[in-house]
Order: structure tokens, then C-alpha cells, then sequence
């Protein structure tokens, strides 16, 4: 289970300034987006919504229903986002909502010449290893949990939007093209972690990750890990965090992290035993990674685990 990364929410609206209490709507025009800012105050259903440009959103608070591509609707969370193309018809509902549990969304309706703009310079200056792929936004894979980085680039984003500077625009520009990027490695790391076994003929890191994911509890060799991709270390390494947005050593530790939590939640696992199972040398480097993924020390998570119950635990983490 991939860590949760909520984004920080705005300040909601006082009551007297809603003009509606269903998807009432903030707007903030810059440049080359148009940031939208949704809250809904009350239950409701089949709520329809829909931009002319392509449209990336993000939950800040609250519990949505989302219905797309007339397929079966599915549940929209906080530190998650969806994208949807140009005139393609959202229908929502709102199952919770009301004034003591609003929802709240951000919706970034962003010009098409910017996309394009954003995946040319991409593709021209930074293209990816297998010479058969090449960057894009995947629309195919449209519902997916944030990263860390794109939920850091979205409190960015938000921040200098809504403030007034006058050289925001200015800013926001860099950081809509920071956002693009995040979202397309992002995407790529999804697509390739988990389909490494039907990629890993055809793509090298598809190849490494299926070979990291078969050996995550012993000693990984990063000499072995170049050979695998039949590059340098560094190249291994540039290459790598450009196309996943992570680094190889990053990726082992999320991997390994995700197993000391599941061993965690087990009560006959202590501390030392979640450590070296997962594949972690040293109980020291194991509190600081551990610390630096899910937010407190493994301590706290088994303390947690055995007050609440350790697969509830893990849903939240």
C-alpha cells in the first residue's frame, strides 16, 4: 500500500460567502491555468462538471464519489488525483457532506499549448532511455494516489496562486511545468511498478524493479542493479530519478518500508525483527528511513498497531 500524501488544504469559505452549498467555486486566473477551488457543504448526487481544457484535480478534504468514462464510479480521497480531458463530463456525488465534514477539491484547468509545450521540451531534452517510449500524460491511468513531490508542488502551486504577488504569474509558470513533470514520473512509476513483470522484457528499469522486488530482504548491490540496466552508475542513477522521480536507493527503502509495516501489524514482530526481515542492515538507518517515509518513529506505529488494530493502521499510513 502506498503512503498517503495529503496535501494542505485552504482555508474554507465563511458560511455568508457561499453562494452555493454544492461545489461552491473559487477561481484564481493566471497565465496558463485557471485554479479552481470547489467545496461542498451538503449531500447531494449525480452532480455534473466539465472544462474545455484538460483539467488535473486533487482532493484536499472530505469523501467523493466520482463517476468517468461511463464507467463504474469510485471513491476520491484526500492525497489523490484525477485527470480528465478536455470536455469530458464529470458526474459526482457526495455521500458524507455536509457543514461539519465538507469536501474540498482543487481543479487546474491548464492550456493545452502549455501541455504540449511542457512534453516537447521533455521528450527533446530529457528523453527517456528505451527509445520506443517517450513522454506524454497517460490518460489511462487517470486515478492515482500523489507522490510526494506532486503533493509538495501542489501546496506550491496553490500557495502562490491565491496570493497576491505580482510576479505570481511568473512563478506559477515554473511551477505548473515542475507539476506536469511530477505527474508524468509519477504516472510512469505506477505504470512500470506495477506491471513490472509484463514490462521487464522491454523495459530496464521494469527489469531492475522486478529483480529489487525478488530480493527486497537481502543485501541489494547497486554495481548489480547498473549491470541489470547495462549502464553507469551515474547514468543509472540520472536516468532513474528522471524517468521515476525517485532514486534506486529511494525505491528499495519505500519497498522495504512497505514490509516492516505489514510485520509491524503483526504482534509477534518486534522492532529489531520488522528491521532486518524487511531487509535493513541496521536498526539506526532503519528508524531514520522509517521516520522520514511514514511520519513517526516505528515505535509509535507498533504502539498504534496494538491500540487499534494493525490492518486499520496500515489503511491510514
Amino acid at each position: 500500500m502506498r503512503q498517503i500524501h495529503k496535501p494542505q488544504s485552504p482555508s474554507l469559505k465563511p458560511i455568508k460567502d457561499l453562494l452555493t452549498l454544492v461545489e461552491n467555486r473559487t477561481v484564481y486566473s493566471l497565465d496558463n491555468f485557471e485554479l479552481n477551488i470547489f467545496e461542498t457543504h451538503q449531500k447531494s448526487e449525480d452532480v455534473h462538471l466539465k472544462f474545455n481544457s484538460f483539467v488535473l484535480t486533487t482532493m484536499f478534504r472530505g469523501k467523493k464519489v466520482m463517476h468517468l468514462f461511463d464507467k463504474q464510479g469510485f471513491e476520491y480521497l484526500p492525497g489523490e488525483s484525477v485527470i480528465v480531458p478536455a470536455n469530458e463530463e464529470m458526474k459526482i456525488d457526495f455521500p458524507e457532506a455536509d457543514f461539519s465534514n465538507p469536501t474540498q477539491c482543487m481543479a487546474l484547468a491548464i492550456k493545452s499549448e502549455q501541455i504540449k509545450e511542457t512534453v516537447n521540451l521533455l521528450n527533446e531534452k530529457y528523453a527517456k532511455v528505451e527509445e520506443h517510449e517517450s513522454w506524454q500524460i497517460d490518460l489511462d491511468t487517470f486515478h492515482l494516489k500523489n507522490s510526494l513531490e506532486v503533493t509538495n508542488t501542489i501546496d506550491r502551486l496553490v500557495k502562490v496562486s491565491t496570493e497576491t504577488n505580482s510576479a505570481k504569474d511568473l512563478f506559477a509558470n515554473f511551477m505548473i511545468n515542475e507539476l506536469l513533470i511530477r505527474l508524468m514520473q509519477t504516472q510512469a512509476r505506477v505504470l512500470i511498478v506495477d506491471n513490472y513483470k509484463k514490462y521487464a522484457n522491454t523495459n530496464r528499469f521494469a527489469f531492475v524493479i522486478q529483480y529489487i522486488k525478488e530480493h527486497i530482504t537481502e543485501k541489494l548491490s547497486i554495481e548489480k542493479l547498473c549491470d541489470l540496466a547495462c549502464m553507469s552508475k551515474p547514468n543509472f542513477f540520472r536516468q532513474f530519478k528522471r524517468e521515476l522521480g525517485i532514486t534506486p536507493i529511494d525505491f528499495i527503502n519505500q519497498e522495504r518500508i512497505k514490509i516492516a509495516k505489514e510485520l509491524l501489524a503483526e504482534t509477534r514482530n518486534d522492532i529489531s525483527d520488522a528491521c532486518f526481515k524487511a531487509g535493513f542492515g541496521s536498526t539506526n538507518y532503519f528508524f531514520i528511513i522509517f521516520k522520514k517515509h511514514v511520519g513517526i518513529t516505528p515505535g509509535k506505529f507498533k504502539e498504534m498497531c496494538l491500540l487499534s488494530g494493525g490492518k486499520n493502521i496500515l489503511k491510514l499510513t
